[in-house]
């Protein structure tokens, strides 16, 4: 008993920084309407900067640095702190003026991954900026320690949990008893209302971004001596925190609080109980962080539909989708070019064009299912692991032979993309987004990491072979042989030609329906649940089988080819490219991680380093200006040029017209007839 009453309070460190994140993003939502995922990362940036000035006394700046101390002479503890926790507000200060509120009217989608982009870019900065692995927190709050029912209980625990509690309070306050925060308030009811009565909405928001920033940065600097420092840790923090803000339905600080503090508690006792004899040894790795992905579901089914959405002005539209037209000289033209390449490039030049044709195919999923039907994902890389993991099983363990191996991983990962799909009949939006991108977490956590599923050393594959062809990926001193190359083009190329196909036809049409507006759609025979449940089965097919030909050409699996980040990235890249056209998903493969565009930078430029920074400065970039991508940027350019010199607008365009979101909800109504 005393053991259990010890983890109870040593959980609440963790769920302190839940609590505050999540009352953070309570605050943020009933300001701007915006689901921020960048909470964690903004107070990332707090911790290392008190650390690195405790440290040797230097101010790190994205761009140079100061020094405010020395080795011997560290920075004082309270001016860290102040330093640290200023750093958080001005970011947090800059996400607004700079992203969100360039894309107040914008659709959920653009925000989202505008929010995963802030994320991606601050996370990325501060491994470039900060020596991440010798960097140290040093000790805040008091180490004293006292005991109660038997269990030794650090003070530094508690004070954690009253200064969560003390954060929730003041930002209660504030949205109840001050006149700006009744103002905002007000705003996210009705934002002209808000204006005709003399307030700014914008610096009503920037208020808030500001002291959340800064709540989040403190917490975080608080605990980080406790909790330890780790870049990837505070950034994913996030996802319990939504969880717990969304049992509070984004509106009630004090439930968003509570919930933290008991997640954070109830984890740590299941880190506990996994190390007892009955605990199953299956389920001694992932349980905890699979934790929030199920909160998140069920806090969703329940309370989804009384989750309010925030008033505005003016109606947002969604990017133009392009609906793809199978013309046989161009594709003939593409693949040959593809060989060509192949045949004249060898060691990681031609590993690099075998890698974007296999993220193109992932790309595809994003494009098909987020783009072509409207339903957030950011599991896609998810997908393709647990494909990836299952050839591993299939091949070695259960003997089945190529290319019935990628058939049945692929259709294993089918099986989970529904399941993580089923939510979608319930939920939609940013809502969503926050659904699987839990999931994928969960799924890294307690599949791809835990040894009892996939041992860290024994994921091989075994080489695929075609009636006695050998298709192997290396033979000798050969990095990528021309046959595993030309495997790879076959199946990627016949799979974009039967998804074009079906996007032309229509179940494209329902895709597009359903994405624009659900109840019409509903209401001329679409069977809006079907649709939705087959978009995220198509979806997680071509991912698992993109993560089928990553298994080939590795040979070997681990987890660190289906992390997190690396999904998100891909969905960067995707949306640079142009996430609603199949030209988008090719850019995305070329510039996708470890592409032609990686080696490009590494090998030629030497800015391999910089690549997720530039990933995801991209995704701002695009998401703020241009949120058609690259592709939809030059087919737009084509168009206008076309009917310049006579041949009409409409000769090459092929693209759906842009559906208008309806003002305050999710959901869009159509302008035109799509077909």
């Amino acid at each position: 008993m005393s053991q259990f009453v010890q983890f109870v309070f040593l959980g609440l460190a963790v769920g302190a920084v839940y609590s505050v994140f999540a009352t953070s993003l309570v605050g943020i939502y009933a300001a701007t309407g915006v689901i921020n995922f960048a909470q964690g990362s903004i107070a990332l940036w707090a911790v290392y900067v008190v650390a690195a000035l405790r440290t040797d006394g230097t101010l790190v700046l994205p761009i140079g640095s100061l020094s405010i101390g020395s080795e011997d002479n560290p920075t004082p503890m309270v001016l860290a702190i102040v330093i640290g926790v200023v750093s958080a507000a001005l970011w947090a200060l800059l996400a607004h003026y700079l992203i969100f509120r360039p894309l107040r009217h914008a659709p959920v989608l653009a925000q989202v991954v505008a929010s995963v982009g802030l994320m991606l870019f601050i996370t990325a900065l501060v491994h470039l900026r900060f020596s991440t692995d010798s960097l140290m927190a040093l000790p805040i709050l008091p180490q004293n320690t006292f005991e109660i029912a038997g269990a030794v209980v650090n003070v530094s625990d508690i004070l954690m949990a009253v200064v969560a509690i003390l954060i929730a309070l003041l930002l209660w306050a504030y949205f109840s008893l001050t006149t700006l925060g009744v103002a905002t308030r007000a705003g996210s009811e009705d934002e002209l209302a808000a204006r005709l009565a003399g307030f700014s909405p914008d610096r009503l928001a920037a208020i808030v971004w500001v002291i959340t920033g800064a709540a989040s940065g403190l917490i975080v600097v608080l605990g980080a001596y406790t909790i330890g420092l780790d870049a990837t840790s505070y950034t994913f923090y996030i996802i319990p925190a939504l969880a717990v803000a969304l049992v509070g339905r984004l509106t009630s600080f004090g439930v968003a609080c509570a919930a933290g503090l008991i997640l954070g508690a109830f984890q740590a006792v299941i880190l506990w109980a996994s190390t007892l004899e009955w605990w199953p040894s299956w389920a001694q790795t992932g349980v905890g962080d699979a934790v929030p992905f199920v909160v998140v579901v069920i806090a969703l089914f329940l309370l989804g539909g009384k989750i309010p959405s925030r008033g505005s002005l003016g109606e947002a539209k969604m990017p133009a989708v392009f609906i793809p037209r199978i013309r046989p000289i161009p594709v003939v033209l593409m693949v040959a070019a593809v060989v060509v390449a192949v045949l004249l490039t060898s060691g990681s030049w031609r590993f690099g064009i075998l890698t974007s044709m296999i993220l193109s195919l992932i790309a595809l999923s994003l494009v098909l299912l987020t783009g072509y039907l409207g339903q957030i994902s950011l599991a896609s890389m998810a997908f393709a692991g647990a494909a990836g993991f299952a050839l591993s099983k299939v091949t070695t363990n259960w003997g089945v032979p190529f290319p019935l191996s990628i058939l049945l991983s692929a259709l294993i990962a089918t099986v989970l993309g529904v399941i993580v799909g089923v939510p979608a009949l319930r939920i939609r939006g940013a809502q969503l987004a926050v659904v699987t991108l839990a999931a994928a977490l969960a799924i890294q956590s307690f599949v791809f990491n835990n040894p009892s599923l996939t041992p860290f050393e024994g994921n091989l594959i075994e080489d695929p072979t075609l009636f006695g062809w050998d298709l192997s990926v290396r033979q000798g001193s050969e990095l990528t042989t021309i046959e595993f190359s030309m495997m790879v083009l076959v199946v990627v190329t016949v799979l974009t030609l039967i998804v074009m196909r079906f996007m032309a036809g229509a179940t494209g049409r329902a895709f597009l329906a359903v994405r624009s507006n659900e109840r019409a759609a509903a209401s001329v025979g679409i069977n809006v649940a079907a649709t939705k449940i087959l978009g995220f089965a198509l979806s997680a097919f071509l991912a698992g089988v993109g993560g089928c030909l990553i298994g080939y050409s590795r040979g070997q699996l681990s987890a660190g080819s289906f992390t997190v980040i690396i999904g998100l990235t891909l969905l960067a890249m995707t949306y640079v490219g142009g996430i609603t056209s199949v030209s988008g998903a090719f850019v995305a493969g070329i510039i996708g991680p470890l592409g032609v565009g990686y080696v490009f930078l590494t090998q030629t430029l030497d800015f391999g380093k910089y690549y997720e920074l530039i990933a995801a400065g991209s995704l701002l970039l695009m998401a703020v200006l241009n949120p058609v991508g690259v592709a939809g940027a030059v087919r737009e350019a084509v168009d206008h040029i076309k009917a310049r010199i006579g041949k009409g607008p409409d000769s090459g365009k092929t693209a759906a017209p842009a559906v208008p979101a309806s003002s305050g909800t999710s959901e869009a109504k159509a302008s035109s007839h799509v077909g």
